[in-house]
Order: C-alpha cells, then sequence, then structure tokens
C-alpha cells in the first residue's frame, strides 16, 4: 500500500556571518504530493534563503561603504580645492578631471551607498 502525502513543509536554514536565515513553505493537495514536487519546494526555500544572504552581504558592503564615504567626501574636497589654487597651465591631466567631476552638480551620487535590500541582482536566480 502507498501513503497518500497531502501535507509536506519545508525548511531550510542557514548560518552565515553570526546571523541566521530562514525559509520555510507548506504544501497541501487533497490529490496528493509527488517527491518532486516537495522537492522543488524545498529547492525554492534554498533559493530564498541565498538570495537573503546575498542581499545581506551587499547591506554589509554598503554600509561599511557609508562609514567611509563623508572621508571620502572631504578628502575629495579637499583635493579640488588645493588643485583650484594651481594656475590652470600646471595642472594635470588627472587634476583636470578631478576638477571636471567635481563641478558636475552629481558628483556627491559617486558616494551614495543606500541599500535597502532592493531585489536588483541579475546574477540570481530566482
Amino acid at each position: 500500500m502507498n501513503t497518500l502525502v497531502k501535507n509536506a513543509s519545508v525548511k531550510v536554514m542557514l548560518s552565515y556571518d553570526y546571523s541566521h536565515f530562514e525559509a520555510s513553505m507548506s504544501l497541501e493537495n487533497e490529490g496528493g504530493l509527488l517527491m518532486s514536487e516537495i522537492d522543488e519546494a524545498r529547492k525554492s526555500c534554498q533559493r530564498l534563503a541565498d538570495k537573503a544572504i546575498s542581499q545581506y552581504r551587499k547591506a554589509k558592503q554598503m554600509a561599511a561603504n557609508r562609514t567611509d564615504g563623508e572621508f571620502k567626501i572631504q578628502n575629495f574636497e579637499n583635493q579640488c580645492k588645493k588643485i583650484m589654487q594651481k594656475p590652470e597651465g600646471e595642472r594635470t591631466v588627472n587634476e583636470v578631471a578631478m576638477l571636471k567631476r567635481y563641478h558636475d552638480e552629481n558628483w556627491r551620487d559617486e558616494f551614495d551607498y543606500r541599500y535597502n535590500y532592493e531585489d536588483d541582482d541579475d546574477d540570481m536566480p530566482f
């Protein structure tokens, strides 16, 4: 006699960098569930947990970048102010490029490291 499985539950738990990520789902079908359907649910949970870790890594990197961001902004501005004190003829090509970047209205956007777990990872298969 074959047992008809009508309800199944899958759970994936991962630990990464002292954080824990968990995904779980329940399946129900009065006509019965195939093992392949349960296995596919397990794979979906694994993908969600993997995605959580990927986004966690990115969020952690962005937080580190934000910490350095203010220093980088101050450093860039100070360098540009020193360059502006030089006569135009004595500026190097790199210095001219830095000033061009500095005079661009959006130069601060280069130091914008906000991230709110957006689903922008094209390389993730979900």
